[in-house]
């Protein structure tokens, strides 16, 4: 998630018109990672309880030992906060603004209400993972713009398929916690149909940054090829009755995202003046 937070952040700001010192951008990044980090320990402090029983949260530094949850709040607090002051000095408070929201739209909207409430909680909840790239855009312009918001609506849409792969395969452990995931809620054959409306949203949308002009052919012949594969995927999870296609799914899922994104770096068709001096 770290990874995704950062490496999506600077595609935002390579795409931003406009000029930004070096040193200004990388420490707007590390201060972005900051504010994730802090983020998640604040979800893993009010998800400590079932954190504990799910296989792959269990290992987490509260269920295992590492971290006490009240030092674990007040860490998140802290960094949290100091984050989007930090933002704000370094770069500029539009962008500080945007991390501020999305703080507080992952711990209070979605872990503390929507996760354990409604089946869209995934839905919803996933703008807060896509909101990186325009922060990104906004430490350089000071604004939002169309582009932003094509890469975050990207995301979005990207965001159920690849949860929802990880939700049929790890079905029971949800019911045990009582997360209403789609697949417990509607059923496996609902949640594959919903993968392939969700899929082929962000497919065309993955087509956008070129008809923008953000971006060259390669990227949108890549993003043709590739978001037909995913397609092909989910259409092959909707007719398969084993957990294999699902697997697939959330692994190809990963991929495609950070090659989607990998492209926008290397095809933009205009990108940030970075200034050392």
């Amino acid at each position: 998630v770290m990874t995704l937070v950062v490496f999506t952040a600077v595609v935002g700001l390579w795409l931003a018109p406009g000029e930004i010192e070096a040193w200004r951008a990388v420490a707007g990044l590390a201060i972005l990672a900051i504010g994730a980090g802090a983020s998640g320990a604040l979800n893993m402090w009010y998800d400590r309880d079932i954190d504990a029983v799910m296989s792959r949260t269990a290992k987490r530094p509260i269920p295992n030992g590492d971290i006490s949850p009240n030092h674990a709040l007040i860490y998140g607090l802290v960094l949290s906060i100091g984050s989007v002051v930090a933002l704000g000095l370094v770069t500029n408070w539009v962008a500080a603004g945007i991390l501020a929201f999305t703080n507080a739209f992952y711990v209070v909207i979605y872990t503390m209400w929507l996760k354990r409430r409604t089946a869209q909680n995934i839905v919803i909840g996933g703008a807060a993972g896509a909101f990186p790239p325009m922060i990104g855009w906004a430490m350089v312009s000071g604004d939002v713009s169309w582009v932003g918001f094509v890469l975050f609506g990207l995301i979005f849409l990207w965001t159920p398929p690849h949860f929802w792969a990880l939700a049929l395969v790890k079905e029971s452990e949800y019911g045990a916690v009582n997360i209403p995931m789609l697949p417990n809620v509607a059923g496996a054959q609902e949640t594959k149909r919903q993968i392939v409306i969700y899929t082929a949203a962000m497919s065309l949308t993955g087509l956008v940054p070129f008809l923008l002009g953000a971006a060259g052919y390669l990227y949108f012949a890549v993003a043709i090829a590739f978001g037909a594969l995913f397609m092909i995927n989910a259409w092959q999870l909707l007719r398969g009755d084993s957990l294999g296609p699902a697997k697939r799914m959330f692994g190809f899922s990963i991929f495609y995202l950070f090659l989607m994104f990998g492209l926008l770096l290397v095809n933009a068709k205009t990108h940030v003046n970075l200034t050392w001096i």
